[in-house]
């Protein structure tokens, strides 16, 4: 298996349980993080390695070190010839590596479905050339791949089932040391370090800004293992007087929690519907890497709760939308208005039902009938 980044490594975490539960003998390598580690996976390189952001010099710069790990990695295994090999999202790694595998014969499965319908569609053909079956969190996904030859299921997304139905709000907040009546704004600027260089200093002059609006309201940031000696200084440039908690990981407490979050683009906006949470989402990207997207583009929306409902059902500031200002009126609208706020949880709801699918149990079914073709 290769995982790439924070999300990854979560997302595989949850898929290896399920296949330990049906497999108990299995073994699994590759590139992983904590959370595969805490299912027995063995990590012959970490899943940092993978975590770039956007399409700058850091990417180039990692260029070579990335792809100098993907033919070690696929010389190894193609030593080794696992039973099936699954590569967890991180699809510019990814692909290239099922590909080599596929035309030697090793099974390959890919597991969350690269956002062909959203950007990049061409590399459909890609995928063909990769992946023997493919992993979709989202129902609207597996038709789209079948029409074009390629083997796909709807497994449902893990953290629907993992994340439960009805809040834990109180216990959350009792455990974070906040009263029911604390006005509570999450802050999640990211889980990279090159996204949280781009955004956190934006987020923060907007929580300083908010703070100097609204006297009575408290911030909780959880900052991702290994990264608080990059957002401490931020805090201190940009946000040194603000009634603000840094949690070391904690994401999910700070989600069920909070009365809105302020939000980076990418799978936690997700997490942040499962949790029922109105949201702000966030992005920037350099220059060049915004304007590359913005080509690259398909749909009006970027974040998934919003992808999802097909709807702008929470608002999205990009680039020099996101900034202090704006960010902070569309903070205060949600609290403002307890009307909207009900109505997109009940909306996140509905979402939360339709993920709902047992996703291990789905997902090692479509491993059995992959390994049954070997």
């Amino acid at each position: 298996m290769v995982a790439g980044e924070t999300s990854g490594d979560l997302l595989a975490g949850l898929l290896l349980g399920g296949m330990k539960s049906r497999w108990p003998q299995l073994t699994a390598q590759g590139i992983g993080g904590p959370r595969m580690a805490a299912q027995g996976f063995e990590a012959w390189w970490p899943h940092e390695k993978l975590a770039v952001h956007g399409f700058n010099m850091e990417v180039l710069r990692r260029f070579r070190e990335i792809w100098t790990i993907r033919r070690r990695l696929g010389d190894r295994l193609l030593a080794e010839r696992p039973d099936v090999f699954i590569g967890v999202d991180a699809p510019d790694f990814n692909l290239g590596l099922e590909a080599r595998l596929k035309a030697e014969g090793v099974k390959t499965m890919h597991f969350v479905s690269p956002s062909i319908w959203a950007w990049r569609g061409g590399r459909i053909h890609k995928i063909h050339r990769s992946v023997d079956h493919m992993l979709c969190l989202f129902p609207f996904e597996p038709e789209i791949y079948q029409r074009a030859g390629i083997a796909a299921s709807f497994v449902g997304h893990p953290l629907a089932d993992t994340i439960p139905l009805e809040v834990p709000r109180a216990a959350a907040r009792q455990a974070l040391g906040f009263d029911e009546a604390t006005p509570l704004v999450a802050v999640l600027p990211g889980s990279r370090r090159g996204e949280i260089r781009h955004i956190a200093p934006v987020f923060l002059q907007t929580v300083a800004r908010l703070s100097q609006q609204r006297p009575d309201l408290r911030f909780v940031l959880p900052v991702v293992p290994g990264l608080r000696e990059l957002v401490e200084p931020m805090v201190r440039e940009h946000a040194p007087d603000a009634p603000l908690t840094l949690l070391d990981g904690r994401s999910h407490e700070a989600l069920a929690a909070c009365d809105v979050t302020l939000i980076a683009s990418g799978t936690a906006t997700l997490e942040a519907a499962l949790f029922k949470r109105p949201m702000v989402i966030a992005y920037q990207l350099s220059p060049m890497s915004w304007q590359i997207m913005k080509r690259m583009g398909y749909l009006p929306w970027v974040g998934l709760p919003n992808i999802l409902a097909r709807d702008f059902v929470v608002p999205e500031r990009l680039q020099h939308d996101a900034n202090p200002a704006q960010l902070a009126a569309d903070v205060l609208a949600w609290l403002d208005d307890p009307a909207r706020s009900a109505s997109v949880q009940q909306r996140f709801l509905d979402m939360h039902h339709s993920l709902r699918r047992d996703t291990a149990r789905a997902a090692t079914d479509a491993i059995a009938q992959v390994l049954e073709t070997r």
